[in-house]
């Protein structure tokens, strides 16, 4: 096989991996049969079941509710003071612990576990019930099997709308698509980008303009979220040569545009940065995926106050 071929196959992955973990769900790539224990077991047991399952650590689940979690870390200390027969609520670690939601994107537990060096996060849904453990091999491997999925899809169903452009007569057509984002409304983040990522497939469009055009909007719309005081909107006008992205908010717009384009540099608050948000890299991950990216921003709230984003990606 050629070498020219090699680099396109593998371009080709590398950018399906980075378009899925802004796509998929927390949910659909974590362990969901979690191994646990009750409190009331000795650490005795819980050596036992560590070594049975080839795992290094497990909730402690009292009825329905997570009440600790306990490793072998634990478990070591335990046997050098001959203290294995004690109970495992005398040992445990207690909540909070790093934690996501099972409907937020991969990219957010990614997050979660480099920010803040964890082996493993654990998953509840929004009436804060535990749902499962999810870690870098997790990932992987949902990752994996989206992959292989994806591609087999493509090859039994090449369904394109591309001509749409061509087969309606007029001197220039475009698509414009309109979002509004909520401030402060994780639960949302990442369906714009979805949609449009959606909607750029369905229009024929090649997978690295798709990829680029959602990873753009994907930080677009969680900076909406983070940092707006009302939040904005999303207006995407797609034409054959060119996809065009305004996001706009009303405030409290941006003191310092040199600073928050530089990578790392973040005025998220300490809360939102403990969901795994505001590492900085918003802005600059958005330059590196468009052709022209245009920052305006009027410090302050209200009209004519606020930051206008405009970003524009060729289409191949």
């Amino acid at each position: 096989m050629k070498a020219s071929t090699l680099q396109q196959e593998r371009q080709q992955y590398i950018g399906k991996i980075q378009e899925l973990i802004y796509e998929l769900k927390i949910g659909s790539v974590m362990r969901k049969n979690v191994v646990s224990i009750a409190p009331d077991a000795t650490i005795n047991e819980v050596k036992d079941r560590l070594l049975q399952h080839h795992i290094t650590g497990m909730p402690v689940i009292e009825g329905t509710n997570l009440v600790g979690f306990i490793t072998i870390a634990d478990v070591i200390t335990c046997l050098e003071q001959k203290n294995q027969d004690c109970p495992v609520h005398t040992k445990m670690a207690r909540p909070p612990f790093p934690s996501v939601y099972e409907d937020e994107s991969v990219i957010h537990a990614l997050n979660k576990l480099s920010q803040q060096d964890e082996r493993r996060v654990l998953v509840f849904n929004h009436e804060d019930q535990f749902m499962g453990i999810i870690t870098n091999g997790d990932i992987t491997t949902g990752l994996l099997k989206a992959i292989n999925l994806g591609f087999r899809q493509e090859e039994i169903s090449q369904y394109r709308a591309s001509h749409i452009f061509q087969d309606i007569e007029s001197d220039e057509t475009s698509l414009v698509m309109r979002y509004n984002v909520a401030a402060r409304d994780f639960t949302q983040g990442g369906e714009a980008s979805s949609k449009i990522k959606k909607a750029m497939q369905r229009l024929g469009a090649k997978p690295q303009d798709v990829r680029k055009s959602a990873i753009a909007i994907y930080e677009a719309e969680m900076n909406l979220i983070i940092h707006t005081a009302r939040g904005g909107n999303i207006t995407v006008e797609i034409t054959p040569k060119k996809i065009t992205m305004t996001v706009v908010d009303d405030g409290p717009g941006i003191p310092d545009i040199e600073k928050a384009m530089q990578e790392g540099y973040s005025t998220t608050s300490m809360t939102i940065k403990s969901l795994g948000f505001g590492a900085g890299m918003g802005l600059p991950n958005i330059k590196r995926c468009v052709n022209e990216m245009t920052l305006q921003s009027e410090v302050g709230e209200g009209p004519g106050k606020g930051t206008t984003l405009t970003l524009v990606i060729d289409l191949s």
